[in-house]
């Protein structure tokens, strides 16, 4: 039997932040040649672990004339993207300086630049209240001429260790065959424990000396009583009344059972936010160390690779900012499953592959 070929699709990451969707699909067979995005604190951890060219550019202002060259290297091209919704992300905030209020510009202007350019393949990641919004049907106007397969995916079931619910969309001027995520429903969910559990203990305030972003942020007194209290899976109410803090004592404290708690080993971790290295911002505690996960284990749970840099080596590492780029990645395994499926897509419609048996996977869509 022939040796199947990788049909040469060449792509654009649009709001590429720190490179998770990029490296991802990279992983999955596209070749992505440039990532857009207007914060510059993305282009060290895009380029450094990316062979793909970074574009400080703001999307609302930006032509498919700019990008076009780099869609016409391949035999098929595709538009990537997870254009931040502004009420529910972060992309107006510190490091974006370019502050557009409460509206959907960012998604219409992926639309318009599909519009412009007419890709082959396009796909968008999103949070999954996006489906709900008029901007998301305005969004699928822009597909005319398309296939287009969508729905809300549950990170798990692709192989990320998060509770995490993202809207995922492909669409296909190819055709309808495998347009659709495939997964392995008997292989089993991964946990906190498969991703971080080897990595050298830390204490709180401490950097490991042979990996900077294995940093886990300092505990006050206080907060490392509250710790050594805490239970894996547990909240603050598991807490003796001296430790709970006064806003949690009110009635209206009964409503945030989350914060300050600790993983568990042996189930996935909770959704990794842009806060996740601090204890007091959600259940981010470390399993079994008295301290909050560190930078790279939020990494390592948002699927990065334990080697993917995101600062130099020599660069103080600053919490809120790399925070930022983990939190807001788009996990690389999602980005490894969709460029997959993109691959065989294509695969199956220029008839080099047959249909995959449907007893051997599983469908998101």
């Amino acid at each position: 039997m022939a040796m199947e070929s990788t049909p040469n699709i060449v792509g654009v990451d649009l709001f590429c932040g720190a490179g998770g969707l990029t490296h991802g699909l990279v992983r999955g067979g596209i070749n992505v040649k440039a990532g857009v995005d207007l914060d510059p604190s993305c282009r060290y951890p895009f380029e450094e672990n990316n062979e793909a060219v970074f574009l400080e550019r703001d999307v609302n202002d930006l032509s498919p004339e700019a990008l076009a060259p780099y869609l016409e290297q391949g035999d098929f091209s595709l538009l990537a993207g997870c254009a931040p919704c502004q009420p529910f992300s972060s992309y107006s905030q510190s490091g974006r300086s370019k502050k557009r209020g409460m509206d959907w510009q960012l998604v219409s202007n992926f639309g318009r630049l599909v519009q412009g350019l007419q890709p082959d393949l396009v796909t968008m990641e999103n949070v999954s209240q996006l489906a709900g919004h008029k901007v998301f049907e305005d969004f699928l106007g822009y597909l005319k001429g398309y296939t287009v397969r969508w729905s809300v995916v549950e990170c798990i079931k692709v192989g990320i260790p998060q509770s995490r619910r993202r809207l995922v969309l492909l669409a296909s001027k190819l055709g309808a065959q495998g347009l659709e995520l495939e997964y392995d429903p008997a292989v089993p969910a991964r946990t906190v424990r498969d991703e971080i559990e080897n990595l050298p203990p830390i204490a709180a305030g401490e950097q490991h000396s042979q990996d900077p972003l294995h940093i886990a942020c300092s505990l006050s007194e206080m907060n490392l009583k509250r710790i050594k209290a805490s239970k894996p899976g547990g909240t603050w109410r598991d807490w003796d009344p001296e430790l709970v803090a006064p806003c949690h004592r009110k009635e209206s404290g009964s409503t945030y059972p989350s914060v300050y708690g600790r993983m568990e080993w042996d189930v996935p971790a909770p959704t990794i936010t842009t806060q996740c290295f601090g204890y007091g911002n959600g259940r981010f505690g470390h399993p079994v160390q008295d301290r909050a996960i560190s930078l790279r284990e939020a990494a390592m749970l948002q699927t990065f690779p334990q080697s993917y840099k995101f600062a130099p080596d020599d660069e103080t590492i600053r919490f809120n900012r790399l925070g930022r780029l983990i939190g807001n990645a788009v996990p690389v395994r999602l980005g490894e499953v969709i460029g997959k499926t993109l691959v065989n897509h294509v695969r199956m419609t220029q008839g080099e592959i047959a249909v995959p048996s449907p007893a051997h996977h599983g469908r998101l869509f």
